[in-house]
């Protein structure tokens, strides 16, 4: 009987990768619709953020999430939606006076971060684990928004995948289990090779594998041409798998993916390994996720 893993796409992030790829979904329709031909691939598990429609910058528009889930909701598709509730934690210091945020700085309260996820209540939202250097700019989490957004999360009965980018997240994330902050059987996902968090490579996966709590469900992401490698890694090691245009836009060298093509891909590669993706339901199971009546 083959290994079965949960497959989750992560669909467009906020990156800056909307004018390398016209495959990045921007429009709630857009993002929507790759949502539900990820799901169509295999995907178990839609990880969304939203875009500005007219910029295809970043947003957190709570509109512009009620319009994805609510498109993603009425399609019938049975994928499990998971929510970022990281946004609004980049900070660029201004040349001026580096007190104060530069261009490109962009800050929300653990409030905002979480109000899309109260007013929506899709099975899992993310939860960031700490402050990082992120690239040029740092990502500021502080404990104190941490453990305030974890008590949310927990409130609105919403599954937390907690983030953890590098290894203080995980001993964070430890913190708040034994303090009562996270219910049931927690859920990790290792974000690898970001400049400048945790390495994108085996030992790293082993050593954040090692230090989790052993009742704890994990995944593990790599950036660019270690996607694959590291969704490779992650099932052989125990851990489940993620994929998709907010992590990687090519398919192989110089031919850019659309999502749908980058999970049918994963499931192939594990299936070569025999491994199998794990449907909605199973997921559902396996996570303890809550039933919502919407």
């Amino acid at each position: 009987m083959a290994n079965k893993v949960i497959i989750t796409s992560a669909l467009t992030g906020a990156g800056d990768t909307t004018k390398k790829s016209k495959h990045v979904p921007v429009t709630p329709k857009e993002i929507a619709e790759s949502a539900i031909e990820s799901a169509k691939a295999g995907a178990a598990v839609a990880h969304i953020h939203v875009r500005d429609p007219k910029t295809g910058g970043p947003s957190f528009d709570p509109a512009l999430y009620r319009e994805t889930v609510e498109r993603i909701r009425e399609s019938n598709t049975d994928v499990i939606i998971n929510l970022t509730a990281g946004g609004g934690g980049d900070w660029i210091p201004s040349e001026e006076n580096p007190a104060n945020g530069g261009p490109g700085t962009w800050m929300q309260t653990p409030e905002e971060r979480h109000q899309s996820v109260g007013e929506l209540l899709p099975e899992i939202c993310t939860l960031d684990a700490g402050s990082i250097n992120f690239g040029d700019m740092v990502y500021i989490n502080p404990e104190t928004w941490i453990r305030k957004q974890a008590k949310m999360i927990q409130e609105s009965g919403v599954k937390a995948e907690i983030e953890c980018f590098d290894t203080g997240y995980i001993r964070m994330a430890n913190q708040l289990i034994a303090d009562g902050l996270i219910d049931g059987n927690p859920l990790f996902q290792l974000c690898l090779g970001i400049p400048w968090g945790a390495a994108a490579d085996p030992e790293t996966i082993i050593y954040m594998r090692d230090r989790l709590p052993e009742n704890a469900h994990w995944s593990a992401f790599g950036i660019g041409r270690m996607q694959l490698p590291i969704a490779a890694q992650s099932a052989m090691l125990g851990g489940n798998v993620r994929v998709g245009l907010e992590d990687n836009l090519y398919l192989k060298k110089g031919v850019l993916a659309t999502n749908a093509q980058l999970v049918d891909k994963a499931v192939s590669m594990l299936g070569e390994m025999q491994v199998e993706p794990m449907s909605p339901p199973e997921v559902r199971e396996k996570l303890g996720l809550k039933k919502f009546d919407r």
